[in-house]
């Protein structure tokens, strides 16, 4: 059985939508748990109200995304467990073409399927990711916008998971251990499939299976909150993950270059609030802790 792990905040309806794409087409066995991260509007009361037959667990604070889905898996039940955004639907099964991919070899620790755009399903998000930049602390999606024209159908170990669907099973959890809590937002994924490799496991992209996704509507793009919390987790993973020349290099890019080029650059476009938002984010990701 898998068990899918999914978060909300404020997102009732998307919720729904991924419960009822879920009911309506997947046929292999699994259980639905929903952590509601304190959404201020009542989501919690609404979701148990709507599904009593599910796991609705209530948070009484906002965990972010790691400690959410940590605090879901605690609750869960399957040897199988699927982490998977609530801004996500299905229009076909797919669990088992994860599950078989899973299976397939012993060194695989974490799975992603194709994602495509609910809006536009004939175009890739995700079919893998590229290595990290050693200095600029920054990756590509690979496929990222381009026309599905099967030139990604074939599975291969990729650098990082995709955070908004990734299958791993009960086993490597237990032993790589979960996600770590210290980002919030951002950067998540990248961090535990470093992780996992770390404990001797491949990570990989299935194609065979196919989901789709309705972006980013926790934090949307260009946002203050958005530049905060990726300024902060890149920050956060260069000191946490990079080797320690490989990490004074790109410690100083950050203090060096990009910050000071953003700093001029906000200030010039009288973009206060993301000025506020860069600065906050930096000074944090160089001074909170980070844990090993």
């Amino acid at each position: 059985m898998v068990s899918i792990i999914t978060i909300n905040y404020n997102g009732f309806k998307e919720t729904c939508e991924l419960i009822d794409s879920l009911r309506l087409y997947e046929d292999y066995p699994y259980e639905i748990i929903v952590v509601d991260n304190n959404s201020p509007n009542g989501d919690g009361r609404r979701l148990k109200e709507t599904f009593p037959e599910l796991t609705i667990i209530c948070s009484d604070k906002n965990l972010g995304f790691s400690g959410g889905n940590n605090l879901g898996y605690k609750y869960a039940w399957g040897e199988y467990i699927l982490y998977m955004n609530n801004d996500m639907t299905i229009s076909g099964p797919f669990l088992k073409t994860l599950v078989k991919r899973f299976q397939s070899e012993e060194r695989i620790g974490l799975v992603s399927p194709k994602i495509k755009y609910e809006h536009h399903p004939d175009t890739i998000q995700y079919a893998g990711y590229t290595p990290m930049h050693p200095v600029r602390i920054s990756n590509n999606l690979i496929g990222v916008n381009q026309k599905d024209k099967g030139q990604y159908d074939q599975p291969s170990p990729t650098a990082y998971a995709h955070g908004a669907c990734m299958l791993t099973s009960r086993e490597v959890i237990e032993k790589a251990g979960m996600m770590t809590e210290i980002y919030f937002l951002f950067y998540e994924e990248i961090d535990w499939s470093i992780q996992l490799k770390r404990a001797g496991y491949e990570i990989w992209y299935e194609p065979g299976a196919c989901v789709l996704h309705k972006e980013s509507m926790t934090a949307k793009r260009g946002t203050p909150l958005r530049l905060y919390f990726l300024t902060r987790s890149r920050l956060l993973f260069t000191r946490r993950n990079l080797a320690s020349f490989t990490k004074i290099t790109a410690l100083l890019y950050q203090l060096l270059i990009v910050i000071p080029k953003n700093i001029i650059l906000y200030s010039a476009h009288g973009q206060k609030d993301m000025l506020i938002s860069f600065i906050k984010g930096s000074y944090h990701g160089f001074t909170n802790k980070i844990n090993k």
